[in-house]
C-alpha cells in the first residue's frame, strides 16, 4: 500500500528527496570547477544517511561541531570528520582520544590553552589529531584576532606533540567575501614567512557558498544549510522557494477569529530563531498569511490579508527560517517525492550538544 503525505500526522517533517539531490549536486559540481573541496555542515540535517550521499557525491568528508555529533556519524562509517569547536575539559578530550581511533580527525584551536589539553591527550594516546587556527574574519565569535595572531599560533601547534598544523579555517559574516581574502592571505603569508606550510584555507556557510571561489586562498568551503535550504536562504538569494527541500506539514486546529488561524506547529516544532525576518515560516498554501507569533505547540496564523482563509481541520505547508534549528527538534523527517513517502530518516545526531 502506498504511504502518502496525507497518511502523516501531524506537525511533521518531510524533505524533497528531487531537491536535496538537486541542491546536493548543485554544491558539488560548483566546488568541482572551482578547484575547491566540499566538506559539508551535517549540523543542519543530523542524518548518517544524508551525510555518505554527500560523500558519495564528491565531498572530502564531513564537518561537526560537536563531538556527540561526530560519533554519530563515524558510527555510520564516515571517517574523515573536521570539528569546528574548541574542545576543552577532560571528558571530552577523553571521548575524543576514543572517536580519533577509528576515524580521522582534525581540530580547531584559537588558543594555546585549547591545543595544550588536546596535545598532552593525544601524545599520551600515541596518536596525531590535525590542527587548524580559526580566524575571526568578522563573525565575532571564536577565532584569533589578527592573521598575525594566526601565525603565531600555527607556530605554537606546529611545535605541539600530538598535533600536526595543517591550516586556517574561518566562518566569516555573509557579504564579506573580499576582506576575508584579504585577511586570509595575509596570513597565508605571515605563516610562510615562519616556514609554515598551510595545506588547508577552510571557509564556510551556505550564503556564500557559490562566491567562495572569491576567497583565494581558499582550499575546501563547509556549508550546511546548501542541502535543505530555508526561507532564509531564499530571502538572501541563495535559490528559490522550489529548492527549500525543507517543509513542515501541520494541521489548522483553531478559528478563534476572522483573521487568525492556530495551527498545531509552534516553537518546539518549527523553533523561535527569527533569522532577522518578519515571523516564522512562509505559508506555502497561503502566501499572504503571516506567522507573527508562537507559543510552545500553537502557531499563531494570520490570515486577515488572505481571500481564501483556512478551514479548521486543513492541513498546510510552512518553509521555515531555519533548518538548521528545526533539525534539531524532530526524531524523524520524512523523505518524499512529490505526495508520496518513500522512507523515514532517524535524526540521529539531534540533541548530541556536548
Amino acid at each position: 500500500m502506498a504511504w502518502t503525505i496525507d497518511d502523516l500526522d501531524t506537525p511533521c517533517v518531510t524533505i524533497d528527496l528531487d531537491a536535496v539531490e538537486r541542491n546536493l549536486t548543485r554544491a558539488q559540481d560548483y566546488c568541482r570547477r572551482n578547484g575547491l573541496a566540499l566538506r559539508p555542515h551535517v549540523k543542519t540535517h543530523k542524518i548518517p544517511e544524508l551525510a555518505r550521499r554527500q560523500v558519495e557525491l564528491g565531498a572530502v568528508g564531513i564537518t561537526c561541531q560537536k563531538i556527540r555529533e561526530a560519533e554519530v556519524m563515524a558510527d555510520a562509517g564516515i571517517d574523515d570528520i573536521l570539528i569546528t569547536y574548541n574542545i576543552v575539559g577532560r571528558h571530552k578530550l577523553g571521548r575524543l582520544m576514543a572517536l580519533a581511533r577509528r576515524a580521522t580527525i582534525a581540530l580547531v584551536f584559537d588558543s594555546r590553552e585549547a591545543a595544550e589539553g588536546v596535545s598532552a591527550a593525544a601524545a599520551e594516546t600515541g596518536l596525531v589529531i590535525g590542527a587548524m587556527v580559526e580566524c575571526d574574519t568578522g563573525a565575532g565569535r571564536c577565532g584569533v584576532q589578527s592573521p598575525m595572531g594566526a601565525a603565531e599560533l600555527a607556530a605554537a601547534l606546529s611545535g605541539l606533540p600530538g598535533l600536526k598544523f595543517q591550516g586556517l579555517m574561518t566562518y566569516a559574516p555573509k557579504g564579506t567575501t573580499a576582506p576575508t581574502s584579504a585577511w586570509l592571505a595575509e596570513a597565508v603569508a605571515a605563516c610562510a614567512r615562519k616556514g609554515l606550510r598551510v595545506e588547508i584555507v577552510s571557509t564556510g556557510g551556505t550564503p556564500d557558498l557559490y562566491r567562495a571561489r572569491e576567497v583565494t586562498a581558499a582550499t575546501e568551503h563547509r556549508p550546511g544549510t546548501y542541502i535543505y535550504s530555508d526561507r532564509y536562504m531564499v530571502a538572501h538569494g541563495v535559490g528559490t522557494l522550489d529548492d527549500c527541500a525543507i517543509r513542515i506539514v501541520t494541521t489548522v486546529v483553531s478559528r478563534p477569529t476572522e483573521g487568525r488561524a492556530i495551527l498545531d506547529a509552534g516553537s518546539k516544532t518549527l523553533s523561535s530563531d527569527p533569522m532577522g525576518l518578519e515571523g516564522y515560516g512562509y505559508l506555502l498554501e497561503y502566501p499572504k498569511a503571516t506567522l507573527p507569533a508562537m507559543s510552545e505547540e500553537h502557531g499563531h496564523l494570520d490570515v486577515s490579508a488572505c481571500n481564501a482563509r483556512p478551514t479548521i481541520g486543513e492541513r498546510v505547508t510552512i518553509i521555515p527560517n531555519h533548518a538548521c534549528a528545526v533539525s534539531n527538534l524532530h526524531d524523524v523527517v520524512y523523505g518524499v517525492r512529490g505526495n508520496r513517502v518513500e522512507r523515514a530518516f532517524a535524526v540521529a545526531a539531534r540533541g548530541k550538544v556536548q
